[in-house]
C-alpha cells in the first residue's frame, strides 16, 4: 500500500463505514484494556499495603501475649494492655485514613480512564 493511503476509504475515495467502525471499536478495546491494567495495578498496590497491615495486627497481638506472660504484677499487666490498646486505636485511625485514600485512588483511576485521560 502506498505511503499516505487511508485504508478507511473505498477505492473511489469515499469513507468505508465498516472500516471506520472497526477502527473505533479497536480504539475502545485498547482503552478498556489500558484502564483494566491501571486499575489492576492500583488494586495490587492497595492489596500489598493491607496485607502488611494485617501482619502488623498479628505482630501486635503476639507481642501483647509475650509481654502479658512476662508481667509480674496486675499493674504491669494493666499498663501493658493499655499500651497495646493505644497502639490498636492508632492502627484503627490509620486504617480509616488508608481506606479513604485507597478509595480516592480507585475513583481517580476510574474517572481518569472514563474521561480518556
Amino acid at each position: 500500500m502506498a505511503a499516505g493511503t487511508d485504508r478507511s476509504k473505498t477505492p473511489g475515495g469515499a469513507r468505508d463505514p465498516a472500516k471506520e467502525f472497526a477502527k473505533m471499536g479497536e480504539a475502545q478495546s485498547e482503552a478498556l484494556v489500558a484502564m483494566q491494567q491501571e486499575l489492576a495495578d492500583v488494586c495490587e498496590q492497595i492489596s500489598r499495603a493491607w496485607l502488611a497491615r494485617l501482619k502488623a495486627e498479628g505482630d501486635l497481638w503476639s507481642e501483647l501475649a509475650n509481654k502479658m506472660s512476662a508481667a509480674r504484677s496486675m499493674p504491669d499487666a494493666i499498663n501493658i494492655y493499655q499500651q497495646c490498646a493505644a497502639q490498636r486505636m492508632q492502627m484503627v485511625a490509620d486504617d480509616g485514613r488508608r481506606l479513604f485514600e485507597d478509595s480516592q485512588k480507585i475513583m481517580s483511576t476510574l474517572a481518569r480512564s472514563m474521561s480518556g485521560g
